[in-house]
């Protein structure tokens, strides 16, 4: 009896360990990250990438789940966040008592308001015809957000205070690290909520409309209804989003739901990869990263986050999640050691390389925006004086030494991935 006890406990905890893991994993990673990471700009760095997690899975409901590209999405962010900001307000005026914690829930409501009333006739087509009408409302709104000042603030926003609210065990958010717990309990949340709509019967109708919205029709289903459900849970959670954005900056402006926004959040969900749920939070954690870090090296950093944003689109369109999980495959056969070797024969060149580019783009950017007479500029801790040869020749070296042993490796490299990939052959399979 012992033996089919123990077996029927090991056949309940793998399913167990397989469905929960990930979800504890991710727990526990929440948890702890604040004492790996314990600086103010490490705890901003993890707030701001919350935040845009959640926003970003909102947007993949559209674009990786339903088909719908859109232009417009910072609408719903912004929204939530004025309305969060403003219950805010109400909060500190005790027109309302209320904590905090649940003050993201009047974002998510005030994003599914206007998703429910933009959806209902922007749904009714997609492709080209949706994203223009999505890019018409995010110009509407933005412009809008500077007339009616009442409620929008006018160009300075509305800001609000979030210490005002009830205090539940002696938490009154005047410290990040509290409201970092707090977006990163939402975030669980609504990460959870949205992996389970995309589980849902309706979340694959929205990838079979998708796919094909014809055949769609043809079954018996409403594409247009699908599009029109996906859209409005999109835009509950970008509202939580922008809820959570009022809370942690304390104050909403007409950037956050204008066109530049809503660029961000494509950027991300491209990047990470749209054909995968882990896709925009890979996404918006490494945007996050190249926004807060790498701006403090760097006044060109978005010029680099363009590039990256135009290589994924023009040669992994899949993002880099879909890097990764093209080498699984390889793994399963147990033949990624054989893609070791070829990488670093690639990797070294094309790092000079990028090196060479990097530094060209530098010490361009230098020398037409400094000041007068100024000629020495630093780069990764070295002084050098861009008026003279010696860096431009380095630089120029870096660059075509690195393109060209690029260009010789990629033979081998194309060679040893065909045969990290290669079916296995029935002795192999034996």
């Amino acid at each position: 009896m012992s033996e089919i006890t123990n077996a029927q406990a090991g056949g309940m905890s793998a399913p167990f360990a397989k469905r929960f893991g990930p979800w504890i994993f991710l727990a526990v990673t929440l948890i702890v990250l604040p004492f790996i990471f314990s600086s103010n700009i490490a705890v901003y760095t993890m707030n701001l990438m919350g935040i845009f997690i959640i926003f970003a899975l909102s947007y993949n409901m559209l674009l990786g789940q339903g088909g719908m590209l859109s232009f417009g999405h910072a609408v719903y962010f912004g929204l939530g966040g004025f309305m969060s900001v403003h219950f805010m307000n109400y909060i500190e005026d005790e027109i309302i008592v209320l904590p905090m914690i649940f003050l993201p829930i009047f974002g998510g409501l005030i994003g599914l308001v206007f998703a429910v009333i933009v959806g209902s006739f922007s749904t009714r087509r997609a492709g080209t015809v949706f994203a223009m009408i999505s890019l018409g409302i995010g110009e509407l709104i933005a412009a809008s957000s500077l007339i009616f000042v009442a409620f929008f603030g006018g160009e300075e926003g509305v800001s609000g205070d979030r210490t005002m609210g009830p205090v539940i065990m002696d938490v009154d958010f005047a410290q990040d690290i509290e409201v970092y717990y707090l977006i990163a309990a939402w975030a669980f949340v609504t990460i959870g909520l949205m992996y389970l709509f995309s589980r849902t019967p309706m979340g694959r109708m929205a990838n079979a409309v998708r796919d094909n919205d014809e055949r769609i029709e043809f079954i018996g289903y409403s594409q247009r209804k699908v599009r029109f459900i996906s859209f409005c849970a999109s835009g509950f959670f970008a509202g939580i989003a922008g809820g959570l954005f009022a809370i942690n900056f304390e104050i909403v402006t007409e950037e956050n739901l204008n066109a530049l926004t809503s660029g961000v959040v494509l950027l991300m969900t491209y990047i990470g990869g749209v054909g995968f749920f882990i896709g925009p939070i890979v996404g918006a954690v490494i945007f996050t990263l190249l926004q807060t870090l790498l701006s403090n090296y760097t006044e060109i950093w978005q010029l680099y986050v363009g590039v990256m944003f135009v290589l994924t689109v023009m040669y992994v369109p899949q993002g880099l999640t879909g890097i990764m999980a093209m080498h699984i495959p390889a793994y399963r056969m147990k033949r990624l050691n054989g893609l070791l070797v070829p990488y670093i024969r690639a990797g070294i060149p094309t790092l000079m390389m990028l090196a060479g580019i990097v530094g060209f783009l530098e010490m361009i950017h230098h020398v037409r925006s400094a000041a007068v007479g100024e000629t020495q500029m630093t780069l990764i801790g070295m002084d050098f004086d861009t008026h003279t040869v010696l860096p431009w020749v380095i630089v120029g070296i870096l660059g075509t030494v690195g393109a060209y042993l690029t260009k010789t490796q990629m033979p081998q490299l194309r060679e040893a991935w065909e045969v990290a990939n290669a079916p296995l052959n029935s002795e192999e399979g034996a």
